[in-house]
């Protein structure tokens, strides 16, 4: 660290190149944070976590009990040890609350002030933050396992939105309606990403085994299926054209955009370059996936060689993208983790506290008291 210093110091050093280091270094030590806890709110396993990219303060959570729970993660005390606190929640007395479990919660890209939330009870609905009131509701024929909006989008307000049905809807925000359909899959549409780094294109995970890149500007709208055996295989082969031998329900751009990682319940996890399809066939091991619904997994940005945090049991695994290398588990849960989230800006204020690059999510199990 003392030669990264003087290096940058005499100006030999891109400033960037410090922060990756430092990035990366954090991710290495990553361990179960003994000096910062959460405060638990919810009554029953959580689902999905957001951390907004404005100030990367506020986070959300949604529960398999319906409720969405907003925390405060910044430590205002300065006291080595403290929760964050529950800012606010939309709880079982809400006039809104979801009636079913919550799938996934979103804070809007580029203000804190609304977010979005998706449920089983066939619903997305949009919030305004600082009211906790529904701004809009979609409603839709069938159970909502996904949404995504665009982090990058300027030019479009769309949401994608994955159900138990084949189809993919597209919600557009500013006129409060579903502006179109994205028709190829065959089965439940589990996970949907928009890509980092093209505000059109957009990647969906399906039960069909199948994953597709779409332009939203096309009419034909699908770009490319996802082989996982790069053409090689005949079109007779019943795996022809398929990302995985199983479900895909997981999907997450790098932060870059420039590649695409999928999960499947064939307990493979795979790497794909976004731009031409092409299967890498970086060799990540067995990567335990039993999932019944989507996996929400996610990257780091901003290191030196980066990485990918994946759900694994009661444990989070962590590869790094390029090589597949496992690097290490971090444990701590008792039960199934869900899902997590990546923060990659919290800069420690004591000594004693341990590098929380990664904001931790409880388990998911109903059993839970």
């Amino acid at each position: 660290m003392l030669g990264f210093l003087l290096a940058r110091q005499a100006g030999l050093d891109d400033p960037l190149r410090l922060r990756r280091a430092e990035s990366t270094r954090r991710v290495l030590g990553l361990e179960l944070n003994k000096d910062r806890d959460v405060e638990r709110i919810h009554g029953s396993g959580v689902n999905t976590l957001d951390i907004e990219p404005v100030e990367a303060r506020y986070m959300l959570s949604g529960g398999s009990d319906g409720v969405i729970v907003l925390y405060d993660l910044e430590n205002s005390s300065r006291q080595p040890y403290y929760t964050c606190k529950a800012v606010c929640s939309v709880g079982r007395s809400h006039p809104d609350v979801h009636k079913y479990s919550v799938e996934t919660v979103q804070w809007y890209p580029h203000d804190t002030g609304m977010f979005t939330s998706s449920s089983f009870d066939k619903t997305l609905k949009v919030w305004d933050t600082n009211t906790l009131q529904t701004a809009d509701i979609f409603n839709f024929e069938e159970t909502v396992y996904s949404h995504h909006m665009s982090p990058v989008a300027t030019k479009h307000c769309l949401v994608a939105v994955g159900t138990r049905g084949p189809k993919v809807q597209l919600c557009d925000l500013k006129s409060g309606s579903c502006s179109h359909i994205l028709q190829g899959h065959r089965q439940e549409i589990l996970a949907v990403s928009w890509s980092p780094r093209c505000e059109y294109v957009l990647a969906t995970a399906s039960a069909d085994s199948r994953v597709k890149l779409w332009d939203v500007r096309r009419a034909s709208g699908c770009l490319i299926t996802l082989d996982q055996h790069n053409g090689k295989k005949s079109q007779a082969v019943e795996s022809a054209n398929t990302a995985h031998n199983g479900k895909v329900n997981g999907l997450c751009f790098t932060s870059d955009g420039l590649h695409l990682l999928t999960v499947g319940t064939d307990n493979r996890m795979r790497l794909w370059n976004s731009s031409n399809g092409e299967n890498t066939l970086v060799n990540y091991g067995k990567v335990n996936n039993d999932s019944r619904k989507g996996l929400k997994f996610t990257v780091s940005c901003g290191c030196s060689s980066e990485f990918v945090f994946v759900p694994y049991g009661s444990t989070i695994a962590v590869y790094t993208i390029y090589s597949g290398e496992q690097i290490t588990m971090l444990k701590g849960h008792y039960k199934s983790v869900d899902c997590c989230v990546f923060h990659s800006n919290f800069q420690p204020t004591t000594k004693s506290q341990i590098n929380p690059a990664f904001e931790d999510a409880w388990s998911s199990s109903d059993e839970e008291g």
